[in-house]
């Protein structure tokens, strides 16, 4: 899903609001187009809001070993490189 201005908390929130009123209304007072709202919920599907913000924390915790896997393997690449090269 690409970066929108609401958050996904903000989202779920206009999703709830669209299940008790008409998604036109909604989408009218909250200034997005109806199609941006069927794609959220074509999105989001059934999460609740606590999922979100479990799998927010998740994606955070996620990214430190990420990150470091990924210089390691740069380094790997750039020694490999290195090596190869005569003296």
């Amino acid at each position: 899903m690409k970066k929108s201005r609401f958050t996904e908390e903000k989202m779920f929130a206009i999703l709830r609001e669209a299940d008790r009123s008409s998604v036109a209304e909604t989408a009218k007072k909250h200034g997005v187009s109806e199609q941006t709202i069927y794609n959220w919920r074509k999105h989001f599907g059934e999460i609740e809001p606590a999922e979100i913000k479990r799998l927010r924390a998740l994606e955070a915790e996620n990214a430190a070993p990420k990150r470091l896997v990924a210089e390691h393997v740069m380094a790997i690449d750039t020694l490999k490189v290195l090596n190869r090269q005569k003296w």
